[in-house]
């Protein structure tokens, strides 16, 4: 019974990423791609995300502090950052993303500092939420535990 239970939690924790506009259709496809020959799939990708965007925020992080702003730079690594974002469904961070490259056009410092701050706070938010739904995922499917 406590397995239906967690289940249910499950698909509603996951129903509400999508609902709230975090994830979208190219999660989906991720979570078609496992099998049980590999069950954590999707959790190694996103992880492999967070390792990798690490290291692009810190970049942006540092080329927004350079004056004269290098706007071709700050494009060039935004544009990487949206990429990866978007391999793993992440909605809302590729939305900002591209909201900050707009900015990087215009050659406006102020909303590309802004919006990254914004970029910076829905992977975060996103980052709390899927290791919330990792963890659930895995109490639900003890089959699922590493090898």
């Amino acid at each position: 019974m406590e397995g239906n239970h967690l289940q249910r939690h499950l698909a509603l924790m996951r129903k509400s990423l999508f609902d709230q506009g975090y994830l979208d259709e190219q999660f989906v496809q991720l979570e078609e791609l496992q099998d049980e020959a590999n069950p954590n799939f999707v959790e190694e990708i996103v992880n492999l995300f967070y390792s990798d965007s690490a290291r692009m925020i810190r970049n942006i992080d540092d080329a927004l502090t350079y004056n004269p702003h290098d706007f071709i730079k700050l494009d060039d690594y935004m544009h990487q950052f949206k990429g990866s974002s978007s391999s793993i469904g992440a909605k809302k961070v590729k939305s900002d993303c591209s909201l900050f490259r707009e900015y990087c056009k215009a050659g406006n410092a102020e909303g590309c500092i802004r919006t990254f701050q914004h970029v910076k706070q829905e992977h975060a938010i996103l980052k709390r939420k899927l290791d919330a739904y990792f963890q659930l995922s895995m109490q639900a499917s003890p089959s699922r535990n590493y090898a």
